[in-house]
């Protein structure tokens, strides 16, 4: 007998329930038999299904205690199905991995979207790719350019780590119950190289901690207690620009010089 499960507010919880978008999501995932992926948040199931017709090697965390006899009632059976149960925030992708490297899947709750992303993004070299519905909002930050509005920190360190691809917008009656805004699928695969490694990946995020604090302002006053205007202009920066000006590569020369 199948199971009635009531979305839950505080675990930000939209299910997802129209087939079209289902199938176009899988299809932009393209998980091939064999293939080791990793579904964070599953629900009820939905994508979970699409994904285990394909033969690959599925495993899913779900936080929701309450959802565990669904999604084992529906796909206990499999064999390439693996459940576990847990905060994504603490999982360790890079331990399930081991020496291969997973896909990572996922409708992720809203509510812990962008510390999730971050905290992904620090176990990369353990990730092939990943496939999320966001918030269109935080997808149009992790894809945005320099000089946009949306652009911010969480771009500059999602495009540091990776290739960003916006690929297409869902409507909120594509959920139960329907959320108030706008969702969109972004794909993010890791550089094989980086483009621009910095000395100090910590020190690069103080930057852009600092950078960002007051994004009116200029770099010369959000930085001034990392750098001086003689030294950004040394490295070829105007210290009169505003943050969202600079390009990632700006930023990593800002942490680098800041670091040595």
């Amino acid at each position: 007998m199948e199971q009635k499960h009531r979305a839950r507010k505080r675990f930000g919880q939209n299910f997802l329930h129209d087939q079209g978008i289902i199938r176009r999501i899988v299809s932009s995932v393209h998980p091939l038999p064999k293939q080791r992926l990793l579904e964070i948040g599953p629900g009820q199931g939905a994508i979970t299904e699409e994904l285990l017709e394909s033969g690959c090697e599925l495993s899913v965390i779900e936080l929701d205690r309450d959802l565990l006899p669904i999604l084992e009632e529906k796909f206990a059976a499999k064999s390439n199905f693996r459940l576990f149960q847990g905060d994504a925030l603490k999982f360790d992708i890079q331990a399930l991995a081991g020496d291969d490297k997973l896909r990572v899947v996922g409708n992720l709750p809203y509510n812990i979207s962008t510390p999730l992303i971050f905290h992904l993004l620090s176990q990369q070299s353990g990730i092939a790719d990943m496939h999320f519905m966001l918030q269109k909002e935080v997808v149009e930050r992790l894809a945005a350019s320099s000089g946009s509005k949306a652009y911010g920190r969480l771009s500059i360190m999602a495009q540091y780590y990776c290739q960003v691809e916006n690929l297409f917008e869902v409507p909120p009656e594509a959920f139960s119950p329907r959320p108030k805004v706008q969702s969109a699928i972004v794909r993010l695969t890791p550089h094989q190289t980086l483009p621009h490694p910095a000395k100090d990946v910590e020190k690069l995020q103080q930057v852009l901690r600092s950078a960002f604090n007051q994004r009116r302002k200029t770099l010369r006053n959000n930085l001034k207690e990392l750098i001086s205007s003689d030294a950004l202009e040394k490295l070829g920066i105007d210290p009169g620009l505003r943050p969202e000006r600079l390009e990632l590569a700006d930023f990593v020369a800002i942490a680098n010089s800041v670091q040595s």
